[in-house]
């Protein structure tokens, strides 16, 4: 059985990340990408779907662990009655091999420890063909094949390769795994000492550009190493996040594979790597947009690959029986053909916000932009499947609106404060209209509230992006009276759930935890009302919910006191980096143009 989510850490080399437990035991690995089928899927299943464990002979929790500073290198310590040791775990950056080096380093004493591989691809289905060849031991399955180097003894033990050995005070013993396609020689080995030496320098110095110095400095800058280790690198995509199918539901179907780039997420990504100095990140993306969007801008998809895939056909892995049962797993995602309004807004302000921070525009991404309005026009009007990605009829959803409303601003902003040409006139109009019929009719006279969607009497959550895009002041009763409803109705101990799936139908069965960024959106609205003492303490609430790394993961379940849903999320660090600037109350709101 995999460990709690908030048990795990992440290992990453901006091309794929893996989840290593308390334990010392690797869960989770995808070869070569993010997106790629796992080596490693204890996570989902047991660990006869694959994992590699590292610890003390005799097994154990880790007494102590934690990040190097400003980087992605694992120390994990575990104390046992004959000596200390620590495991130091990463994924050296890379530019074609991919690795996960494990050093064991004798602390005191000395300790029997024990190494289990256990390498089972295509996400836990195919045991491999192991051979030694040339001192290595070499892993093959289909496309795919591991190599596997350390100085000590390693022998064949029920479908895996075990080491047992023992370190003294002073000893360093290392590991390293490397994968290759199949059809090609192993890379040579690395010098896993040096790898050691260049992966802290290399992540020192990415942390170093950090230009955030507020009073949530380690807060804001393991959020903002879990973005930058969630972007590939080759192409500049930025996933959702590492895993699939981890719950939203203990036990439930709402399971969903996040390692896909939607361009909701990185644009609110980039937002807040643009905010604390890392432009060259918001670069990389907005020419990996220009890639995968190119053609015809109607056919605009919600998500893409790491590489900028379109087809993310979703399909079920029955031989997983899931995260503590929580079956289906699922890879690919069948959301990605869904029409989704406020993708519009969230790419075009992301675009914009670049424009503020005086990313040079590119003529290419101003066209696209053009193009996009010029689609949106004959759109906005449609109804669509929302934010949330509902898998039930469309709707005329209030938040989509208001973002299609950000998508003609945005436009008509950059016309009018950074000289760009575009048919400025319409857009105006657009906006206008838009914004009447969302005041019209997203407004429920009888609930003193904006409601999900137009007719609806459900609240939303996603209600409390409006003041923080800059579509009504926080201050406008009409907010003010939504705020309070949503505080009455959608806050569960403390932390808010994005709508009551009772009343507001998605199309699935079960429930889901309290939403961690719609928590962070509540702290924005606080703060921008005057409450700040609120704002301040929810604020800390939520750092008390991440685990001892600063990890979070995408929900809450305040029934069971875990963290639930894909990990770690982008949207909750984003949001966590978002409000850590506003609450510094420099009095500018981080969303606002």
């Amino acid at each position: 059985m995999p460990s709690p989510i908030e048990s795990y850490a992440l290992l990453g080399d901006t091309h794929t990340a893996a989840l290593v437990d308390r334990h010392g035991s690797l869960d989770w690995l995808c070869f070569p990408r993010f997106s790629s089928p796992a080596c490693f899927a204890a996570l989902l299943g047991t660990r006869e779907n694959g994992h590699w464990l590292v610890g003390p002979a005799g097994g154990g929790e880790c007494t102590s662990r934690s990040y190097r500073n400003g980087s992605l290198v694992l120390e994990t310590r575990f104390e046992t009655a004959g000596g200390a040791v620590t495991v130091i775990d990463f994924m050296p950056p890379r530019d074609q091999a991919p690795d996960v080096v494990r050093i064991v380093r004798g602390e005191s004493g000395r300790v029997a420890m024990r190494s289990e591989l256990r390498i089972r691809f295509d996400y836990g289905s195919i045991v491999p063909w192991v051979r030694r060849a040339d001192g290595r031991i070499s892993a093959v399955g289909g496309p795919d094949a591991l190599c596997f180097d350390t100085p000590v003894e390693v022998h064949g033990e029920g479908m895996s390769s075990v080491a047992e050995f023992e370190v003294g005070a002073g000893d360093e013993i290392p590991f390293v795994l490397m994968w290759h396609p199949s059809h090609q020689s192993p890379p040579p080995a690395i010098d896993p000492f040096r790898a050691l030496a260049e992966t802290d320098a290399w992540w020192a110095e990415w942390s170093a550009r950090l230009t955030y110095e507020g009073p949530w400095q380690e807060a804001v800058e393991r959020s903002l190493i879990v973005l930058k280790a969630l972007t590939y690198h080759p192409t500049g995509g930025i996933v959702a996040a590492p895993t699939t199918s981890i719950p939203e539901d203990l036990g439930g179907v709402r399971n969903w594979d996040y390692r896909y780039c939607w361009l909701r997420d990185a644009t609110f990504t980039l937002d807040a790597l643009v905010a604390t100095g890392h432009t060259e990140e918001a670069i990389a993306w907005r020419d990996w947009l220009l890639r995968a969007v190119a053609g015809d801008p109607s056919k605009l998809q919600i998500m893409y690959g790491p590489r900028g895939e379109r087809r993310l056909q979703e399909e079920e892995l029955p031989w997983l029986p899931g995260y503590e049962g929580s079956a289906p797993v699922r890879i690919g995602n069948a959301a990605s053909d869904q029409f989704q309004l406020d993708v519009y807004g969230e790419v075009i302000d992301s675009l914009h916000q670049g424009r503020k921070a005086g990313i040079e525009i590119d003529p290419n991404a101003w066209a696209l932009e053009c193009m996009l309005l010029e689609d949106l026009s004959e759109r906005w009007r449609l109804p669509d499947e929302g934010i949330w990605e509902v898998r039930a009829e469309r709707r005329h959803f209030t938040h989509s609106k208001v973002l299609a409303w950000v998508a003609f601003d945005r436009g008509v902003k950059a016309v009018e404060r950074f000289g760009q040409h575009g048919p400025v006139e319409a857009w105006r109009a657009h906006r206008d209209a838009i914004r009447a019929e969302v005041l019209a009719h997203g407004w429920d006279d009888d609930r003193r509230s904006f409601v999900q969607s137009y007719g609806s009497k459900a609240l939303d959550a996603s209600l409390l992006i409006l003041p923080l895009v800059g579509f009504l002041p926080a201050s406008d009763e009409r907010m003010a009276s939504t705020v309070r409803a949503i505080e009455r109705e959608l806050v569960v101990d403390g932390l808010v759930r994005r709508y009551d799936p009772a009343e507001a139908d998605d199309g699935l069965p079960g429930d889901e935890g309290a939403f961690l960024m719609c928590t962070f959106w509540l702290v924005d609205c606080l703060e921008q009302m005057g409450r700040i003492d609120e704002a301040h303490d929810l604020f800390e609430r939520l750092l008390d919910l991440r685990n001892d790394l600063g990890l979070l993961a995408e929900q809450y379940d305040t029934k069971a006191g875990r963290l639930v849903g894909n990990y770690p999320q982008a949207f909750s660090h984003v949001s966590l980096v978002h409000s850590a600037r506003n609450l510094e109350g420099d009095g500018e709101a981080v969303h606002r143009c």
